[in-house]
């Protein structure tokens, strides 16, 4: 299945359909979801990374259980913008993702998305590292859905 960008992406959906966030790190996969009307996102869950079957039987899962028609996936653009070895992986998994699970994809800028969160965990919550390590993917997967949602929003 190709790739979308936000607009299509939102279009493609049934009303009332959830978009689910997806920070694809290396060890853990953070999960979100936005409300029904695409304004706000909330964080999920975090997923063990493993076999690509086994994932996207998961993220398919999920998106049943919460009526998700679609995933917006982060995009680890260098800090310059350029498109390196991490964004190439990034947009390889999730159009594999993507066409396991049958559910369209967008991908989106997540430079420093973790870095921000945990500056917030850090500075606002005044969180420990364990409990920080704890919640830092799905809040990832948060803040990058939640851009999206706010880059995307119909005017």
């Amino acid at each position: 299945m190709p790739l979308f960008n936000l607009t299509d992406l939102r279009a493609r959906l049934a009303p009332g359909q959830r978009l689910l966030g997806i920070d694809p790190g290396s060890r853990t996969i953070g999960v979100a979801l936005s409300d029904v009307t695409l304004a706000l996102a909330s964080p999920y869950g975090a997923l063990r990374r493993g076999k690509l079957k086994a994932n996207a039987a998961e993220v398919l899962a999920i998106a049943g259980k919460e009526g998700a028609g679609g995933l917006v996936v982060g995009l680890p653009l260098s800090l310059d913008g350029s498109f390196g070895p991490a964004a190439q992986a990034a947009r390889d998994w999730t159009e594999a993702l993507s066409a396991a699970t049958g559910l369209p994809a967008a991908l989106w800028d997540e430079r420093l998305s973790s870095s921000a969160v945990n500056r917030f965990l850090i500075d606002e919550a005044d969180m420990s590292r364990r409990r920080r390590a704890e919640v830092v993917d799905r809040m990832a997967a948060a803040y990058i859905l939640q851009a999206a949602l706010d880059a995307s929003r119909p005017a």
